[in-house]
């Protein structure tokens, strides 16, 4: 195909550690690129507002299903969006290596969560085999430490190192605006943090110590399920809810409506109707796990953008749970103002409220 062809024009190799640890050799400019985990393409208007998209010949279908509103909003700018391929699984389940090579990638980036399902299947070692170069990023095993050098990896391979390094300096400030006013904090309230609220019918899918558990230590709080969940996603039994007394409860939340039109979830992402979220949000606090709690008779309860436990922007949730959790610190921090900021140095898309609220 011609345009296979192109990708030998004035080829560079470059060779970088991933963060699974693995040094991989990938031929730039990248031009054939596919996104095994969808939710990565939040990474690429970041470093390519002009064109984020152009390269990208393949992707999950999550992208879309796990985040409508930010989908269309996006395809509203990039029309172009609705042509590419997609997976039908969120991950790896249904990427083989039969479908990897008929859209002939220069690159594959992974989710680091892959790892051991594609070490597994085997479909590592047979891209490797044949020449097709896999990367691994992450931004959800360790919410905090590795987006750092995943956005200075893809800023390498997609020759976008600049952008991606006034990113981070900007993420790095409103991250300090955060822990820098925490260190003579001695009180941190306990958080039940409540995942894909209403999604399902069962309560209480929720977070160990890593991704959203570490976001809510990080913002000053303490996480109930990191008593009980060992890794970092798991579920937890409304009993032991009421029973922990949980000083806030927290959800997270999306257009789901691809996953469960008729589900009681709370729709947030940009645009959102937040007085439709609010009632939604009442609903599920009249579940037993949460109907006797003091938390809820006080209102101490809050609802977030879901799309945050897996993208670079998940600094924004960390001001926005620590002004929840410790008021009297943040009083000037406006983490809307922080998100529009982000949306008008780096994002090609404009700013619309609808990524959280309260009680």
């Amino acid at each position: 195909m011609p345009l296979y062809l192109g990708k030998a024009i004035a080829s560079e190799p470059v060779t970088i550690t991933d963060l699974a640890g693995r040094q991989v050799t990938v031929t730039r400019p990248v031009s054939r690129l596919i996104l095994a985990d969808g939710t990565l393409a939040y990474t690429l208007p970041l470093l390519l507002p002009e064109d984020p998209f152009g390269k990208v010949v393949g992707w999950g279908e999550n992208f879309r299903a796990a985040d409508l509103d930010g989908y269309q909003s996006y395809l509203a700018r990039f029309p172009e969006l609705a042509a590419i391929p997609t997976f039908p699984a969120n991950t790896t389940d249904s990427l083989n290596a039969e479908k990897v090579i008929g859209l002939e990638p220069d690159l594959v980036l992974m989710n680091l969560s892959s790892l051991a399902a594609v070490q597994s299947s085997g479909l590592l070692a047979h891209l490797n085999k044949i020449g097709i170069a896999v990367v691994f990023v992450d931004f959800r095993t360790h919410i905090f430490s590795s987006v750092e050098k995943s956005i200075q990896t893809i800023g390498t391979l997609l020759d976008a190192n600049e952008r991606a390094s006034q990113f981070l300096q900007f993420r790095e400030e409103q991250i300090t605006r955060v822990l820098s006013r925490l260190s003579d904090v001695h009180y941190s309230p306990s958080v039940m943090i409540e995942r894909s609220a209403g999604l399902y019918q069962d309560c209480c899918m929720s977070y160990g110590p890593g991704n959203f558990g570490a976001l809510i230590q990080a913002a000053g709080g303490r996480n109930l399920g990191s008593d009980f969940i060992g890794g970092n996603f798991g579920t937890l039994h409304p009993e032991q809810v009421i029973h922990s007394q949980p000083d806030v409860v927290l959800v997270t939340g999306a257009n789901w409506s691809l996953y469960s039109p008729s589900g009681d979830w709370i729709r947030l992402g940009p645009g959102a109707d937040l007085n439709v979220a609010h009632q939604h949000l009442t609903r599920l606090m009249e579940r037993p796990a949460y109907q006797t709690l003091p938390a809820v008779r006080k209102k101490q309860v809050y609802a977030i953008w879901h799309a945050f436990y897996d993208n670079p922007y998940n600094f924004i949730a960390l001001q926005q749970i620590a002004k929840w959790l410790h008021p009297e610190k943040f009083e000037d921090l406006d983490p809307e103002a922080t998100f529009r900021e982000l949306h008008q140095r780096f994002l090609p898309t404009p700013y619309r409220p609808g990524y959280w609220l309260s009680l």
